[in-house]
This record gives C-alpha cells, sequence and structure tokens, in this order.
C-alpha cells in the first residue's frame, strides 16, 4: 500500500517550512510526528499545562484530519522537559484526551526540545478505522 501524507488545516508550514509531514498513512496505520505545545508564531505558554492541552490539541487536529480520533491511539510516546515536576499536569491533561481502553505510553525525560521554553512533545500511532 502506498503511504499518503495528512496535513490538517494550519501546518501546512510544518511540511513547507520544516520539511517534515505531521502525519503518515500507511495502510491501516497513522503515524504522527511529535506534536509541541506551540501556538501562534511558534510561541509556546509559560503554563505547562496550556503547553499540553495546545499539543494535545495538535495531535486531535491531525487524528481528524487522517479520519481518527483518539479513540484510535494504539501507543503513545511523550518526551518530557522536567519530567518528574510536570508529570501530574500532564497526567491532568492527558486525561481530557485519553479513554480507557488506554494506549501503549512510553514517557521519556530529555534535556530540551525543537522550540525554546517548550516542555513536551507527544508522538502518537493510531490504528485508521
Amino acid at each position: 500500500m502506498a503511504k499518503d501524507v495528512v496535513i490538517p488545516k494550519g501546518m501546512e508550514a510544518y511540511y513547507n517550512d520544516f520539511h517534515f509531514a505531521p502525519a503518515i498513512k500507511d495502510g491501516d496505520r497513522l503515524y504522527c510526528s511529535g506534536q509541541i505545545g506551540v501556538g501562534e508564531g511558534y510561541k509556546v505558554s509559560d503554563d505547562p499545562e496550556a503547553q499540553f492541552t495546545q499539543a494535545f490539541e495538535h495531535v486531535k487536529s491531525t487524528l481528524e484530519a487522517a479520519g481518527a480520533s483518539f479513540d484510535d491511539v494504539v501507543e503513545m510516546t511523550t518526551f518530557h522537559v522536567d519530567l518528574q515536576k510536570n508529570i501530574q499536569a500532564f497526567m491532568k491533561v492527558k486525561d481530557n484526551y485519553m479513554a480507557d481502553p488506554y494506549p501503549a505510553w512510553t514517557a521519556i525525560g530529555i534535556t530540551e526540545l525543537a522550540f525554546p521554553g517548550a516542555l513536551v512533545e507527544i508522538k502518537i500511532i493510531a490504528r485508521l478505522p
């Protein structure tokens, strides 16, 4: 099967400026690039919960552009700056998006992300309905 690029409305700059696909459909799977909680002008909020919410909203729009939802997520990998400091706030936001049965999840602590001040990057794999 051929792979298809998924570019949600508003994310065209990621593909054009940074030369990566927000997601790729490959057969019955969707592979989403990591999403950071950036807003307009690639700015990140000083509020961790606002950043985490924005990152999940980017994941949501990517899933929807592919015809999927959070219910279709089978694996999530998250990369965290200050993992121990922010994990409880992250889990609080995550639970607003992910429902039982939960996907497999790996959380990795790191020193920095591509955008200054970013605290999390969320990468998912979903099955396509």
